[in-house]
């Protein structure tokens, strides 16, 4: 009985460290890094020199914070950027985010999902036009998801600590109870499915090459098409902003549109990656109209490495700049199937 409870215990604490550090970690695709951006306004300085000044002093604060984090001290680094925020309010919504993260942090242990809430939602409040807005807002769905299923959890270990001891009152005279138990353990198990896994298709995979790939971004599905049939179809996740077409450069839009495979990376950072002509012509004279780039660099690829236990519930957000991910053994079977050349079509 104890040795089910221990595992019970371990999946509930990969679903804790899951649901939280993957928003974290897997936020955007290869081509941005979100972990280390800065933004200060520097309104305090009025020449070159102060505004050095300024950079070193606030760069020094954050880097103080973020030690102190490193090193497990999350108390004192909350107290750190609470003194940043009072002396840089320039650089509050950073300070806001970081405060947030380490509320939230699973390795915390004095966490508080509430207090990590209010400061993201403070953040989209006071700082509308913040880089860290999407970021914030993809946190404040994913701690609201865990506390609701924190809760089931939660009210069904409960039930069954309160059976197990009934169990071990009663004696042997028990198999209805411990029938209950193992009908409630196995409810659990379906709770945290819910958050860090899909079911997963058992199919075979026809002989390739494929010929086309149909992406229909409504439906969230990538298509392998031979000859005009089906070979397997893929969920999928697409860019921060999926609905339209992507338009220019920084939108996290994927594009709509007719465009080929042109280029394949087997060793890029998302595992394996395809590379897609965009921008065609079309796409480059509605940006010529709009005064704007359009933009480039958009691949069907796998999560980024190190980090394939993700891969069973990656898609339930959309998480890339305007890519579309697969998991990485999706990802290798594309990369197979699928020769330079091959048309795309990407639908609303």
């Amino acid at each position: 009985m104890g040795t089910k409870q221990s595992r019970i215990g371990e999946r509930i604490y990969i679903f804790f460290v899951c649901s939280i550090i993957i928003p974290i970690l897997i936020c955007g695709c290869s081509h941005s890094t979100a972990r280390y951006r800065f933004k200060s306004t520097y309104k305090e300085a009025s020449d070159l020199s102060s505004q050095e000044n300024f950079n070193a002093s606030l760069s020094k604060y954050f880097k103080e914070a973020d030690d102190l984090f490193s090193q497990g001290s999350y108390k004192a680094s909350l107290s750190k950027y609470e003194q940043l925020i009072e002396k840089y309010p320039a650089a509050g919504d950073r300070v806001l985010y970081e405060m947030g993260i380490i509320h939230a942090y699973p390795g915390n242990d004095q966490k508080d999902y509430q207090k990590s809430l209010e400061c993201f939602q403070k953040l989209i409040k006071d700082y509308p036009a913040s880089e860290y807005r999407k970021d914030s807002e993809m946190m404040i769905f994913t701690i609201k998801d865990v506390t609701v299923k924190d809760k089931a959890i939660t009210t069904l270990q409960t039930q069954i600590e309160t059976l197990q001891q009934e169990v071990k009152d009663k004696g042997n005279g028990t198999i209805a109870l411990q029938k209950k138990i193992e009908a409630l353990e196995q409810e659990v198990k379906n709770k945290e499915s819910e958050v860090i896994a899909l079911q997963k298709e058992v199919f075979e995979i026809q002989k390739g090459p494929a010929d086309k790939i149909l992406i229909e971004k409504k439906e969230r599905r990538l298509t392998l098409i031979s000859k005009g049939k089906a070979l397997k179809t893929y969920k999928i996740a697409l860019g921060g902003n999926p609905n339209g077409p992507k338009e220019r450069q920084g939108d996290n839009k994927t594009p709509e549109g007719t465009y080929v495979i042109d280029s394949k990376n087997n060793g890029s950072r998302y595992h394996r990656s395809l590379h897609i002509s965009y921008p065609n012509e079309k796409d480059k004279k509605r940006a010529k109209e709009l005064g704007v780039s359009p933009g480039g660099d958009i691949m069907i690829h796998g999560t980024k490495n190190g980090f394939s236990w993700t891969d069973d519930f990656h898609t339930d957000i959309d998480w890339t700049k305007g890519c579309i991910a697969v998991t990485d053994q999706e990802i290798e079977e594309i990369y197979k199937l699928v020769p330079n050349g091959t048309a795309v079509e990407i639908r609303p």
